[in-house]
């Protein structure tokens, strides 16, 4: 006998999964939860152990802040703690462009070991240089807004290192930098940028945390899992290879190979090496260090983003530069085409300039799942001079050839080529057949930094190693979940009654779903899938092995099916995406709740499901999905009855 399929969401603001000490998703099982999280209410907050690490910055970070505002500050000053002072220093600069009544400091924070410490260890490096940028509490939103959009703030790892060092004495010095301006009253408020105080029973928690990640650190080097701390440049190295694509006959095994021989990329370009390839501590860090790398290199000039996408993209190219213009509904090419003849109409005769600096889009987009018409912005860009940047984290490169097209891709390395959901990370990559090439790399050599913490590398290589067999499971597991929900969507009935003709009868599938409650209501509305959505953009770009991925959305025929339908599934709920375990959540409500209004006319459905589909037995998927559907149509027969019973007791006080 089959073992039951039963509901495995963790608690309400743990880590997903449970006890994970460095997870980059939190639990929120219920649709109410998702919306408390958003309103602020304490009843979920309170409870929040982690969170997504741009949104809510990990403990170990918090405590360290702490530390720093301790030390280096005056009353009302917090304190955000960066890897670089280029970093420190772009935080620092938006906060007062934000604000220009407002002020920031920063100060050097160089912490440094015992000289007994300086020892081969579970840690690679020896010393933490910190940047940490001082403000105003009343600039906090303006402060976290930049740390939300760049993903350039330390890691939780390089966090929990310092705070060892501290414990362990630890003799500091520290430099001070300050360009300080009028202060400023003005407090915003921002359901992400929450931050609470750490009492002194957390951190003697977070010490024993602390000290279980030193005996597994020792288990994984033991076993061979990860490689030693000390060879985390190996590790970036073997990183760079994998995502250029010129590692030879890469297998899912348990130990790291040094030297493995190298071959062609398969990633569609030729001549691409790890050297076209540059790591950053997050997604988000890629793209805007992308975008600050064509503004350097091709002119301080709009951007055109293509597409809904992910919210912080849209941000990067709003707030930094001159702007964008926002084609949100992918569909636009008659638009697109009229805007670049018109400035290119305005620029002085015989000028060479692009009228626009790049299009940025995703591939597929986050959460409509929409394959943008690459060959078309191809032909575009060629004949107008800009530049292409591509965000290929969804499709990856598995799935879809993306890199031919385009002079820059992006990707986060946190997604689906991890996994683990235990590290971040992020990848930008230069075609070195690009027309910008030659302008490209050479400015981004110039100014990158290498601050991506060698303990994540090693993390992220480690899970990495399977990364292409995990992706081809994941395609077929969310293929046979997306044709189940397909099959029992209103759009389904649709397409079927229009093949049989049965709306020469005046029948329609909307009758079908509004029947009376003694048959099932249809309670799925679409599904947002490369299977069905842009279907021939998409098919142009797959690789022959490559699959739609495994990330889709759902809608309902309304918001009650869609509550009931998310609070029955069985899966993890929370943020992130392309983890090895299904993961749910209410896409719009999270990303967009203070906007609900603005998305919908970009087609976005407030009520919308989004679901990345794990490495589970298929039967247990499935089954998750058929008592999710049938929660669904439970609720909204217990709601028609309702409604037929208040009807019934209005006809008959009328009488």
């Amino acid at each position: 006998m089959a073992a039951p399929i039963v509901n495995i969401a963790s608690p309400l603001g743990s880590p997903v999964p449970t006890m994970l000490p460095h997870a980059v998703s939190v639990s929120l099982p219920t649709w109410q939860d998702n919306v408390d999280y958003e309103e602020g209410s304490p009843r979920v907050l309170n409870v929040m152990k982690t969170g997504y690490p741009r949104f809510f910055i990990h403990k170990a970070i918090q405590q360290l802040a702490a530390i720093c505002e301790q030390k280096f500050g005056v009353p009302h000053e917090k304190a955000m703690v960066f890897p670089s002072e280029t970093f420190a220093k772009a935080c620092r600069d938006f906060i007062t462009r934000m604000d220009t009544s407002a002020s920031a400091r920063i100060v050097q924070f160089f912490i440094c070991p015992r000289d007994a410490d300086r020892k081969p260890s579970t840690y690679s490096v020896p010393s933490c240089d910190l940047h940490i940028v001082l403000f105003n509490e009343a600039h906090w939103s303006h402060a976290k807004a930049f740390w939300q959009h760049t993903g350039s703030g330390i890691s939780s790892r390089q966090g929990e290192y310092c705070l060892r060092l501290l414990e362990k004495k630890g003799p500091t010095t520290e430099k001070v930098q300050s360009d300080i301006a009028s202060k400023s009253p003005i407090r915003c408020k921002n359901r992400h940028y929450y931050s609470r105080s750490i009492s002194s029973a957390q951190m003697a928690d977070d010490l024993a945390e602390r000290l279980n990640a030193e005996e597994t650190a020792y288990l994984e080097e033991r076993y061979g899992r990860n490689m030693p701390a000390v060879a985390a440049k190996e590790a970036k190295e073997t990183l760079r290879k994998r995502i250029a694509g010129v590692l030879v006959g890469e297998k899912s095994n348990c130990c790291f190979k040094r030297d493995q021989p190298l071959s062609s990329s398969i990633r569609g370009v030729s001549n691409i090496t790890e050297d076209d390839v540059f790591l950053f501590p997050g997604g988000m860090c890629a793209i805007w260090h992308a975008h600050q790398l064509l503004l350097r290199t091709l002119g301080n000039r709009k951007s055109v983003c293509w597409g809904f996408p992910y919210v912080d993209t849209l941000k990067i190219l709003q707030k930094w530069g001159p702007g964008c213009y926002f084609f949100g509904k992918g569909s636009e090419f008659d638009e697109l085409e009229t805007l670049l003849e018109e400035l290119q109409s305005q620029s002085p005769p015989g000028s060479n300039e692009p009228p626009i600096l790049a299009l940025f889009c995703e591939c597929t987009s986050n959460p409509l799942l929409q394959t943008p018409d690459l060959q078309r912005f191809r032909a575009l860009a060629d004949k107008y001079g800009f530049a292409i940047v591509v965000d290929e984290t969804i499709g990856n490169y598995t799935n879809v050839e993306v890199l031919p097209y385009s002079d820059i891709v992006c990707s986060s390395l946190t997604k689906v080529f991890s996994g683990e959901t235990n590290v971040m990370g992020g990848g930008l990559v230069l075609n070195p057949q690009g027309k910008h090439y030659k302008k490209l790399r050479p400015e981004l050599v110039s100014f990158y930094e290498d601050v991506y913490w060698d303990e994540d590398a090693i993390f992220l290589e480690r899970n990495s190693r399977d990364f292409t067999t995990r992706v081809y499971a994941i395609n077929q597991n969310a293929e046979a979940v997306c044709d189940l929900l397909h099959s029992r969507s209103l759009e389904a009935i649709e397409e079927k009654k229009t093949t049989n003709g049965s709306y020469l009868n005046g029948n329609t599938a909307t009758d079908d779903a509004s029947k009376s409650s003694l048959s099932r209501p249809t309670v799925v509305k679409k599904i947002y899938y490369p299977k069905w959505i842009t279907t021939s953009l998409y098919n142009s770009l797959k690789t022959p092995q490559g699959g739609y991925g495994g990330l889709f959305s759902v809608t309902f025929t309304n918001p009650i099916a869609a509550k009931a339908f998310f609070d029955a599934l069985g899966c993890e709920k929370g943020p992130s995406l392309g983890t090895n375990f299904t993961l749910a959540c209410p896409f719009v409500i999270l990303a967009h709740y203070t906007e609900l209004d603005w998305v919908q006319q970009f087609n976005i459905d407030p009520y919308l499901v989004r679901v990345s589909v794990g490495l589970e037995k298929r039967e247990v998927l499935l089954k998750w999905i058929e008592d999710a559907v049938l929660a669904a149509e439970n609720a909204v027969l217990a709601a028609q009855k309702v409604e037929d019973g208040e009807t019934i007791h209005d006809t008959m006080t009328c009488a």
